[in-house]
């Protein structure tokens, strides 16, 4: 056996693996991927369940390949949407080679991630649980948090970090790195994400809804690519999309007077994109109501939300 491993790992690429990130709401698991990519594939927010469905972010150096598997953050399903993303949650872990399990700077441990706790206890693959936002905390509260976790005596390593400020990060990397497996890489170098563009733009669109509006009103959008035309003579890409949400009265809210906060939306989206594909963006939005979607199977499916087999 341990000639066969000796073989496996001088005729193959690198250590590959896939690493799925769990946590609750806001403790920075989308900031954590961006940080370890090393650019932004995840969007981020500081409202709950941001990110909706798995996202793969692929971390390449000279000796590995990473494939990491951005979920849903936990908590109580509240609409057919909220069981989708729970899906999501449980299918990447059971999938993964590593579970990175984040948590925030909290001294206590509430429910959700008791909840989260015993889920792992179940689960037999390497977990590595990653203590973000450190940079709001002192050396002996890092040090009190670091000894919580480990009575719990189900991690196999406890990394402290801050994910906005990229302490640490990458010695968490090397940390998963110690868990990975010799083997030929699942994509190839210079590809960071397995988004499609649709994806990209619908994902960002939705991002610039979560920093323009409040309350229910975020949660209650989707976001629907209709067209990407690459028109060449004009060296620009246009694009339209169209935000789906659910009352007429959260339309007018995101519309904004004499269509003020909209344009916000666009303008805020657009210079991203224009960043990201290097030329002028010609973004089109329209807003329409699609009543209680969220509670509509067909509507999730219609807005991408469809469970990998």
């Amino acid at each position: 056996m341990e000639k066969l491993q000796n073989l496996l790992s001088e005729d193959a690429v690198c250590k590959t693996g896939f690493v799925s990130i769990v946590g609750r709401s806001n403790v920075g698991k989308s900031t954590l991927l961006n940080a370890m990519i090393g650019e932004k594939i995840a969007i981020t927010s500081d409202k709950p369940q941001t990110t909706r469905s798995r996202i793969k972010g692929i971390y390449n150096d000279e000796n590995s390949q990473i494939v990491f598997l951005d979920t849903p953050g936990v908590q109580k399903p509240k609409n057919k949407l909220g069981s989708y993303m729970e899906k999501e949650v449980k299918s990447s872990s059971s999938s993964a080679d590593v579970i990175l399990y984040v948590v925030d700077e909290s001294e206590n441990i509430g429910k959700l991630d008791n909840s989260i706790i015993e889920s792992l206890k179940k689960s037999k693959q390497p977990k590595i649980i990653a203590i973000n936002k450190i940079d709001k905390l002192n050396e002996e509260k890092i040090f009190q948090l670091i000894k919580m976790y480990d009575e719990i005596g189900i991690f196999d390593d406890i990394v402290p970090i801050s994910a906005i400020k990229k302490k640490n990060v990458s010695e968490l990397i090397e940390t998963i790195k110690k868990y990975l497996v010799y083997g030929p890489k699942y994509f190839p170098d210079g590809i960071s994400t397995d988004q499609s563009n649709k994806v990209m733009i619908s994902e960002i669109v939705r991002e610039k809804i979560l920093n323009y509006t409040d309350k229910e009103i975020p949660h209650g959008t989707a976001v629907e690519v209709e067209k990407i035309f690459d028109n060449k003579q004009k060296n620009m890409i246009e694009i339209s999309v169209v935000i789906y949400c659910e009352r007429d009265s959260h339309k007018k809210i995101i519309i904004g007077k004499n269509g003020r906060k909209l344009k916000g939306i666009g303008k805020s989206a657009r210079v991203e994109l224009e960043e990201i594909f290097g030329c002028k963006v010609f973004l089109e939005t329209w807003v329409k109501v699609k009543e209680n979607w969220r509670e509509n199977s067909n509507y999730i499916r219609e807005f991408g939300y469809i469970e990998e087999k």
